[in-house]
């Protein structure tokens, strides 16, 4: 009998149906999505029942905000680590996002470049903010992975 890889399990989180398909088109192989949430209103217990390894989340949202739903996933004790996608290349989203929980923070333009390599860094416990000019110094040095000596 050989011994199964399993692939890190991650829900996914967006208001925008395409965005869904699109991630989990993009994670395909690679993660196995467990469940894609249009709002983030179940988000918590969903997240309890599931136990993933990441949840990708959107900032924007109709309720509450994504930054608002990482803080319930802190107080709930969820293990799950947190990669925010958002079309806010702003440093105080960013700043917020990541006080909240977040390991990532990707721009949805560099969604292709950036997801996979957020998402890894999120699983091995490094933080990752998609390099562009309004969010520089907000992750950069963390964004490669740190070799033993």
């Amino acid at each position: 009998m050989t011994a199964v890889t399993q692939l890190p399990r991650v829900i996914l989180v967006d208001d925008h149906s395409a965005m869904l398909r699109q991630v989990t088109q993009l994670l395909e192989g690679q993660f196995e999505v467990l469940a894609a949430l249009h709002d983030g209103g179940q988000l918590v217990a969903t997240a309890r029942v599931l136990r993933p390894d990441l949840i990708a989340l959107d900032i924007a949202l109709p309720g509450l905000s994504g930054i608002e739903l990482a803080r319930q996933l802190t107080d709930a004790k969820c293990k799950a680590r947190i990669v925010f996608l958002t079309v806010h290349a702003d440093a105080d989203y960013a700043r917020e996002a990541l006080a909240a929980g977040g390991l990532g923070y990707v721009v949805k333009p560099r969604l292709g470049s950036d997801l996979l390599p957020a998402l890894r860094a999120a699983l091995e416990g490094r933080r990752f903010v998609s390099p562009c000019q309004e969010l520089e110094g907000l992750g950069s040095s963390n964004n490669t992975k740190e070799t033993a000596s």
